[in-house]
């Protein structure tokens, strides 16, 4: 994979940046001396240092200056003082990627000018680990080679999509609140397992690693994940108990509800 070229900048310092600063240069796309942040905290400065070996300041317009690929990595609470900040200092050189939710393109464009050329990120929290899941969408004027661009640096941490605009609620709802679902499924099948008398790190880490395992099966075998479930379950086993265990707690059902409610919220917080 052929380096960048672009100075990459980062306008907020926390978690998902530093993710991001950091699957770039482990994947050998971007050197330290590419990247720079800004954040008004010391401390989320210091740890993006610590992280990825590049430079910070607290000056977010010394960033915008100095980047061909700018990220704006801010809550969205704080993502409206930012840009008026930034409205007439973004260059044309520059590519400007948000990573804020709920905030639209619509609101980023009118923020920053016309012209801007503006791609919008949902990313999620396994970025931090390289096993990241993102949607993306190009504004009215980013390139196909802008979109390309964004494709190959969110697949130093994950997978990415691009998606309409419209449909970035949606990957919000799976994707996005997904982890957290995910984290109850575990907690819920270690506690299965001490009930049944399993110690407890034991059960954590079985049932851990059986979803890491199972996911990883999906994603690299290409076989549908019914058919999979089908393998496992042998007729009159274990497995088939369990999965009738699963059907009559509507645990199918429960899912896809909190997928839509999920989606259904990210609408009203971009509205």
């Amino acid at each position: 994979m052929a380096a960048l070229q672009q100075r990459i900048g980062f306008i907020g310092a926390g978690q998902m940046a530093t993710a991001l600063a950091q699957g770039l240069v482990r994947a050998g796309l971007a050197s330290c001396e590419q990247l720079v942040a800004s954040d008004p905290l010391v401390e989320a400065r210091a740890r993006f240092e610590h992280a990825t070996g590049a430079r910070t300041t607290a000056d977010n317009l010394e960033v915008a200056a100095s980047s061909e690929v700018l990220f704006l990595a801010v809550k969205p609470q704080q993502m409206f003082g930012v840009l008026r900040q930034l409205r007439g200092a973004i260059l044309p050189r520059t590519l400007v990627v948000s990573i804020a939710a709920g905030v639209r393109l619509a609101v980023l464009a009118e923020a920053l000018g016309a012209g801007v050329r503006l791609v919008r990120v949902m990313p999620n929290t396994p970025c931090l680990v390289s096993r990241g899941a993102c949607g993306y969408c190009l504004g009215e004027h980013a390139t196909p080679d802008d979109g390309r661009l964004v494709q190959q640096m969110l697949e130093a941490v994950g997978i990415a999509f691009q998606v309409e605009e419209k449909l970035l609620d949606a990957v919000t709802g799976l994707s996005g609140s997904g982890p957290a679902f995910v984290y109850v499924m575990i907690e819920a099948l270690s506690d299965g397992g001490v009930r049944m008398g399993l110690p407890r790190p034991m059960a954590t880490a079985l049932a851990a690693q059986t979803v890491r395992g199972a996911a990883e099966m999906v994603l690299f075998g290409g076989e549908h994940p019914g058919v999979l479930k089908d393998r496992v379950a042998s007729p009159g086993g274990t497995t088939i108990a369990g999965l009738q265990a699963l059907e009559a707690g509507a645990v199918r059902a429960a899912l896809m509800a909190a997928v839509e409610a999920a989606t259904r919220r990210s609408v009203e917080l971009g509205s």
